[in-house]
């Protein structure tokens, strides 16, 4: 608790310092989108994403244990199709707004523990935004949208491996329903600050609202942007509140080379004593080899100290290497190997449950998507 204090402190302090914006994703040489398509000042955008997945375990249930998204081994699958409608905020138009739906196998693992009617489950965001006029930048926003947290988002032409890293899976939320504010203080600051009904949920399970404060500084060749989560998130009840500090520095040095160092610290503390508490770290470097091709090697560590997260108490360890290739424009190909391998016999082999101590698969995944990136 001690640590968890601290941390709180520093994140606030940094909050109000930095005053800024939900932090961005770290695709500092991301796929080119197609030219956006715009009809009557709304703009459209989309994609369709497939992946075959070979998992050398070869499980009965035919799962990638411990992925996201990518969870169907040894099988040709759709992770998700999408479509979004977006109409920006502008100096002369103070309104604007937000929304994302679709399906697919990503929709469901997101909305797995939403209690709210089934329609919020095709439904990445829907937000409305509004932007005073002479508020020096200030936005807010009402609605569903996925969190600030992490270093990794949903869609994946926007990040640079094909899989989500353990710590996107198992240590931050995916979207919060409530308001947000974000405020640029000068050309390399912002800070922000959320009220939301909790983690993973459109309707609340209790009474209580989870709090959110942002902190991003952006240089021209480095960022850093800081995120913590508080709030209770037990069904029922207000008593046990839940912590996340989640912090990214993201450096780009050139067009050749970049690289991110990802940190995640979390606790969920119990309605009488103690609490479970999970932290981890993950680092990537993409490397630009041609035009049309890059190399993203990713590795992790991720501790699950009480079991709160993966269901077992373990240590696990993630070595992901990518190859991109970008085909014609919009189209972007990954051909991905990934090692987990755990402390714990944790992973199923064949039809044999919690025998193997590793995991490695060989995927290939294919997007196609158009308009602007957001």
């Amino acid at each position: 608790m001690t640590i968890t204090r601290l941390l709180s402190s520093c994140v606030f302090a940094a909050a109000v310092a930095f005053a800024q914006t939900p932090a961005p994703a770290p695709a500092a040489t991301p796929a080119p989108a197609p030219s956006p398509w715009s009809v009557g000042g709304i703009d459209f955008s989309g994609l369709v994403d497939g992946y075959y997945s070979l998992n050398f375990n070869h499980p009965a249930s035919k799962t990638n244990q411990l992925y996201n998204f990518d969870v169907q081994a040894n099988q040709f699958s759709l992770n998700m199709a999408k479509l979004s409608l977006a109409h920006a905020t502008g100096d002369k138009d103070p309104v604007g707004f937000q929304v994302d739906f679709g399906f697919g196998k990503a929709f469901d693992i997101i909305h797995a523990g939403e209690q709210a009617p089934g329609i919020f489950r095709n439904i990445e965001q829907a937000y409305i935004s509004l932007k005073p006029p002479k508020a020096k930048g200030l936005q807010i926003d009402f609605g569903k949208f996925v969190t600030s947290a992490g270093a990794e988002v949903i869609e994946s032409n926007a990040n640079w491996n094909y899989s989500r890293s353990l710590l996107f899976a198992y240590a931050i939320p995916y979207y919060h329903f409530g308001v947000r504010l974000t405020q640029p203080i000068g050309s390399h600051f912002s800070g922000g600050f959320q009220v939301v009904n909790g983690w993973n949920n459109v309707e609340d399970n209790n009474t209580g609202k989870t709090l959110g404060f942002v902190g991003n500084f952006t240089g021209k060749k480095i960022s850093w942007s800081n995120n913590y989560y508080t709030g209770p998130e037990k069904t029922n009840t207000n008593q046990g509140f839940r912590n996340l500090y989640d912090t990214t520095v993201l450096l780009t040095p050139g067009d050749k080379f970049n690289a991110y160092v990802n940190f995640d610290y979390g606790s969920d503390k119990n309605v009488g004593k103690g609490s479970n508490t999970w932290a981890g770290i993950a680092i990537a470097a993409k490397m630009q080899a041609t035009e049309k091709s890059a190399f993203t090697p990713r590795f992790e560590y991720f501790n699950d100290m009480d079991g709160f997260s993966t269901g077992t108490t373990q240590k696990l360890k993630e070595f992901t290497l990518t190859y991109e290739y970008k085909l014609p424009e919009g189209f972007l190909a990954r051909a991905e190997y990934r090692r987990d391998w755990s402390n714990q016999k944790f992973f199923d082999r064949g039809a044999q449950l919690g025998r193997a101590d590793a995991q490695s698969t060989l995927t290939l995944g294919i997007v196609a998507f158009f308009g602007p990136k957001r």
